[in-house]
Parts: C-alpha cells; sequence; structure tokens
C-alpha cells in the first residue's frame, strides 16, 4: 500500500563507522540503533562475568574449557549487525576465529547486560532475532536490580530457566559445570 511518505534508507554497516567514540551502534531490523558506551556499574557486571565465566571455560582455569568466550564481538546474523555484551562459542563448532573483524557464525551464548539505555532494544529486538538466528543461550544481566536471567532456545522461542538475584549462587546452562557467586557482579 502507498503511503505517500518517501520510503526510510536502510541502515548500512558504513553508518556505524560515522558514530562517535562514545557511542555503541548496531544494525537491527535496517535501522541503526545507538547507545551510549556503558556506565561503571554496567561495565563492572560485564567484566567480572566475563573472568567469572571466561577463566574456567575459555581459558580451562578451575573448569572444563572448550570456550571462545569474549567482550562485545560484533555479530553478522542474517542481515542484523549485533554487538552484544558478551559472547560464547563452544570450540567445537568454532575450532579457530574467524580472520575477519567480525562473526557470522551464531554465538552458542550471548549476555546482555542491561541499562536503561539498552534494556528495551535487548529485549524486544535482539532477543528475538538472536533465537532465529540459532543463539542456544542467552542471559540478561540487570545490575541495577542485581539480577541473572538464563534463557535457552527451544525451537527458536526463549524458554526462561531461571532467574539469580543478589549474591545467589548460580549453576546456569550452558556454564553449569561451574557455580558462579554472583556477589562479585555488583558495584555497591
Amino acid at each position: 500500500m502507498y503511503s505517500g511518505l518517501k520510503a526510510e534508507r536502510l541502515a548500512r554497516y558504513e553508518d556505524l563507522f560515522d558514530l562517535p567514540e562514545n557511542m555503541v551502534g548496531e544494525i537491527i531490523d535496517g535501522q541503526l540503533h545507538t547507545h551510549p558506551r556503558p556506565a561503571p556499574a554496567h561495565a563492572r557486571a560485564c567484566s567480572a562475568l566475563g573472568v567469572k565465566v571466561g577463566n574456567p571455560f575459555d581459558q580451562g582455569t578451575g573448569g572444563p574449557g572448550g570456550w571462545w568466550i569474549l567482550d562485545e564481538p560484533e555479530l553478522h546474523l542474517n542481515a542484523d549487525i549485533f554487538v552484544p555484551d558478551l559472547a560464547g562459542w563452544r570450540r567445537e563448532r568454532m575450532p579457530a576465529l574467524p580472520n575477519i573483524a567480525w562473526f557470522e557464525m551464531a554465538p552458542d551464548w550471548v549476555c546482555e547486560v542491561l541499562s536503561p539505555a539498552t534494556a528495551r532494544t535487548d529485549r524486544a529486538l535482539k532477543l528475538p532475532r538472536y533465537a532465529t538466528a540459532g543463539v542456544a543461550h542467552c542471559w540478561l544481566i540487570d545490575p541495577d536490580i542485581r539480577t541473572l536471567e538464563a534463557y535457552a532456545n527451544q525451537n527458536g522461542q526463549w524458554l526462561l530457566l531461571g532467574t539469580w538475584a543478589g549474591d545467589d549462587q548460580a549453576t546456569v546452562d550452558p556454564f553449569a559445570a561451574v557455580t558462579l557467586d554472583l556477589a562479585g557482579l555488583w558495584v555497591d
């Protein structure tokens, strides 16, 4: 149906290059979405979780190894470009890291650390597209209310595995081989 309005141009990869250094950009459903770099509580939760998951699963220190765990990888999934806070690939699926600046293989796990600027986009736009792209597990961390929500992809739909809060000790798929002490994620 003709609306009488000129169609808005779809965002292109090159549009990301023009963003100020203090902004993160993603292209979701053809639209450019931007948000500022994270605040300290967000950055702390992300960094601490990266260490807690990375040491046993990426490095194999005190855990089974077998993963690549990366901060803010650029994902090119279908026509979308995402920058999750953390993502992980099982090395059996991706034996070596690609020689390009982004990943075209969907991760096995993504983690989004929610902030007031990103929560709606993370939940309403990114989560459904992660499921469609075949991401098997997604965690949402909210440093303001100190929660971890874990989801598993069941035939393209997210199934809530559980919610942990505060100082809980959590064993959460796909990293249930190690108990995570959530207390270290939060800024006091």
